[in-house]
């Protein structure tokens, strides 16, 4: 694929680049995975890379030489596009960093971050610009899909008619969206800072010694040295390529993870105030999932003791707020407690000896609870950590109250970890014979 034109322009004239070495900046144009390209004052390119061919779905550059953006966007880009690179030409200031929009003629959207400098001359005169673009649709389309999903968020808790769904939700899924920000980060750092300052030192190191570009790049030290710089340069821009897709397909898997909690969240709030039999192995399984990624970063491994139990008559949301509760300050009680190396959480599921009830337990080996701060653990206000509010337990115990149900903790003191148990009523014979005959009505 040929990616250099025969002639670059030069001021009102032409300038014949016999000397250059067509073999080294060639390879630079072929291998970069970003969009470079060189333009004379009318804006018509005069040289591009072999990335730039191909994103414009043509076979060889001299498809794109001497054409313009005009001829292969909207005119809603290609005009401001054009006006930027007057303006460069015109004052001399470059364009570093803007993201910009580009509208094709098949109406298809694509995004870039570009960085666009003026090109000179041996004199010193503008006679055209350069720059790059690297493609960040994908990441724009990740971050419009995170935007649907905190409107969808918003969307369900106005719907739910409860300030707590909302409260509940951004609670469950703010240790996801931890992580989506950590790759977030690592994104805008990557497209802010792509590096080109090697880039334009090489632009600028070629410029200056035009002239005797042969000689230079075969007996000059610096000169003999730039072919290892674009290998270094291009294997550098791949490596940062890599690096980046790799934290796209992060964000993104972190952000399905947010559609099953927010959809998860949803289904819970549409039976706000409504009881019905459950299994409590499934009221837990639901608040593991909600906490997964949490858990997972502060290793704490977590150990299911379920037996054979009733279903409980309860209502599903309360229930699920409660254990989402218990779990979050498990996990919290493992990271401040004596066994770092080996945390453990356990969720349990056990009938009461008289039967009438079912037990959901949340015991960890963390830091405990002292003796004289266990009469107070469900008190408002109270909490033995730095950072937190002491209104989640006040609020678990009032919620298992309303259910006919307790919350209790134990704990055998500081360092000895605690056990968090909540006790919920069995389904009467009569909901479940009800239950069983809407089952057989809907499947006959």
């Amino acid at each position: 694929m040929s990616i250099l034109p025969h002639e670059i322009l030069a001021g009102s004239g032409e300038a014949n680049i016999g000397q250059l070495d067509h073999t080294l900046v060639a390879a630079f144009l072929e291998n970069i995975p970003d969009n470079v390209y060189f333009k004379d004052r009318r804006s018509n390119f005069i040289a591009v890379s072999a990335s730039v061919v191909r994103s414009f779905g043509c076979q060889d550059a001299g498809e794109v030489i001497g054409k313009s953006d005009f001829d292969f966007f909207n005119e809603r880009h290609a005009r401001p596009a054009f006006e930027d690179e007057q303006r460069i030409m015109l004052t001399g200031r470059p364009i570093i960093g803007k993201l910009e929009k580009e509208t094709w003629p098949d109406s298809r959207i694509t995004w870039v971050i570009t960085n666009k400098l003026p090109l000179r001359n041996d004199a010193g005169e503008i006679i055209g610009t350069f720059g790059m673009s690297k493609d960040v649709t994908e990441s724009k389309r990740l971050e419009a899909a995170l935007e649907k999903v905190q409107g969808e968020l918003v969307e369900a808790s106005r719907k739910a008619g409860m300030a707590e769904v909302a409260t509940g939700v951004l609670h469950n899924v703010g240790n996801v969206l931890n992580s989506v920000n950590v790759s977030a980060s690592l994104l805008a750092t990557g497209l802010r800072n792509p590096r080109f300052g090697s880039l334009g030192q090489l632009a600028a190191l070629l410029q200056q010694h035009r002239a005797d570009l042969g000689a230079f790049l075969t007996t000059d030290p610096k000169g003999r040295r730039i072919p290892e710089l674009v290998a270094s340069l291009a294997a550098s821009f791949a490596e940062e390529q890599a690096r980046l897709l790799q934290e796209i397909t992060s964000l993104q898997e972190n952000v399905d993870h947010i559609k099953d909690v927010v959809t998860m969240q949803q289904s819970y709030a549409t039976m706000v105030g409504t009881l019905e039999p459950l299994r409590a192995e499934t009221l837990f399984s639901d608040a593991i999932r909600m906490n997964t990624a949490a858990l997972a970063r502060h290793d704490v491994r977590v150990v299911r003791d379920f037996r054979s139990a009733p279903l409980v008559y309860t209502e599903r949301g309360k229930v699920l707020q409660i254990l989402i509760n218990l779990i979050s300050n498990a996990k919290y009680a493992c990271a401040e407690g004596p066994n770092a190396a080996n945390k453990i959480l356990t969720i349990g599921v056990a009938p009461t000896p008289d039967g009438s009830r079912v037990c959901l337990s949340v015991t960890d080996n963390g830091m405990g609870i002292a003796p004289e701060n266990l009469g107070r653990i469900f008190n408002h206000g109270f909490t033995t950590r730095a950072t937190g509010h002491g209104f989640g337990l006040h609020a678990s115990a009032n919620a298992a109250r309303e259910m006919k149900g307790t919350l209790t903790a134990r704990s055998a003191g500081r360092g000895q970890g605690a056990t968090f148990t909540l006790e919920l009523p069995i389904a009467p014979i009569s909901v479940l014979a009800t239950n069983i005959e809407k089952l057989q009505l809907s499947a006959g």
